[in-house]
């Protein structure tokens, strides 16, 4: 994968994700977005910032600060809390709330000094305050220190797409698995959203769709590539990976919840997965999850040791294999419940 061009898009469900939000992944003027309908505090804003050699972009109003951002996302956003149509308060919300765009440091500008405003700023998420007038010292220092911030950021969320990458080159390694990663990313995402999960749990799902394997990039081809018929000593290393994946992934905190998915996606409803000999319960949610989704993508996929499945015959197989104890019963059920309604739809 070129990392120079490639907008990581693995990194947050697409259907959660607007397509022009990229990673700033080379060294740049930092972008600053400047918001307020009054000309003469954008033209000093614009001027006193360039002065700091950052890029700056400024509008009048919410509803084209969020063209903008969907355009091109900047560092930083500068708003002013009263303006025509969406208030300062009103966006800072709406992008906070939005998975690809909450991160983006929100400084909201106000002449209102009440405790109640500053109050209403932390609730929709703003990340720091200036008080007109606005003083150039205060600004500088504020903007420095949440650009830095912002940096800070950018190079976690490249560990991270540096870390799905190598889980896309194990699944290369096997030309039975193309496209595995993505549609298991995918489906599991898709049957949390079915569940009613939270918006973190459906993001850990879906890099968890591309880290679940990460660890069989220490797993030599001849075991990798067997496929069948492992001698004792060769599933011992293979039953290894889970462990190896989930060390890789821990020094990254936002990763907590994929690693679960990570170490327990091989585990069995009665016992018998690894490797942890976890049962029922004890096995994640999360990875429980992962699990169905993977046994089905399997079965549907040609093997050199067995042909692809239809559907209907993959969900026999696996209500089948739930029944004896494998598998979460009320997960795959679910399962198929969302694939027979995304399909009528």
């Amino acid at each position: 994968m070129d990392f120079t061009s490639s907008k990581l898009s693995f990194l947050v469900p697409p259907s959660d994700q607007p397509r022009a939000v990229e990673l700033p992944l080379r060294r740049r003027a930092p972008r600053i977005l400047v918001v307020d309908d009054n000309p003469d505090t954008m033209v000093l804003m614009k001027e006193l910032l360039e002065t700091r050699g950052y890029d700056v972009v400024t509008v009048p109003d919410a509803l084209q600060a969020e063209a903008e951002v969907r355009r091109q996302a900047p560092d930083l956003i500068l708003s002013d809390v009263i303006m025509p149509g969406k208030s300062g308060y009103e966006l800072c919300r709406e992008l906070k709330e939005d998975p690809t765009t909450r991160l983006i440091p929100f400084v909201l500008i106000t002449g209102l000094s009440d405790r109640e405003d500053r109050v209403h700023g932390i609730e929709v998420g703003a990340d720091d305050f200036l008080n007109k007038p606005i003083f150039s010292e205060e600004l500088f220092a504020r903007v420095k220190s949440l650009l830095k911030l912002k940096e800070f950021t950018d190079e976690l969320e490249t560990a991270e797409s540096v870390l799905c990458t190598l889980g896309l080159s194990v699944e290369s390694r096997d030309p039975y698995t193309n496209g595995h990663c993505e549609r298991l990313a995918e489906n599991a995402s898709n049957l949390g959203r079915h569940l009613g999960l939270d918006e973190d749990s459906r993001v850990a799902l879906w890099r968890g769709g591309f880290l679940h394997d990460l660890g069989k990039i220490a797993v030599p081809d001849e075991i990798l590539k067997k496929g069948t018929n492992l001698t004792p000593e060769e599933w011992a290393v293979m039953k290894q990976h889970p462990i190896t994946g989930e060390n890789i992934c821990r020094p990254l905190k936002s990763l907590r919840l994929v690693l679960p998915i990570i170490r327990s996606h091989h585990e069995h409803s009665d016992g018998s997965g690894y490797p942890d000999g976890l049962a029922k319960d004890d096995i994640p949610l999360l990875s429980r999850i992962l699990q169905v989704v993977d046994v089905y993508d399997a079965l549907r996929t040609a093997r050199p040791y067995k042909p692809a499945l239809q559907h209907e015959e993959a969900a026999l197989t696996m209500r089948k294999e739930a029944g004896s104890g494998l598998w979460d019963e009320e997960l795959v059920d679910e399962f198929f419940a969302m694939l027979a309604q995304r399909r009528v739809a």
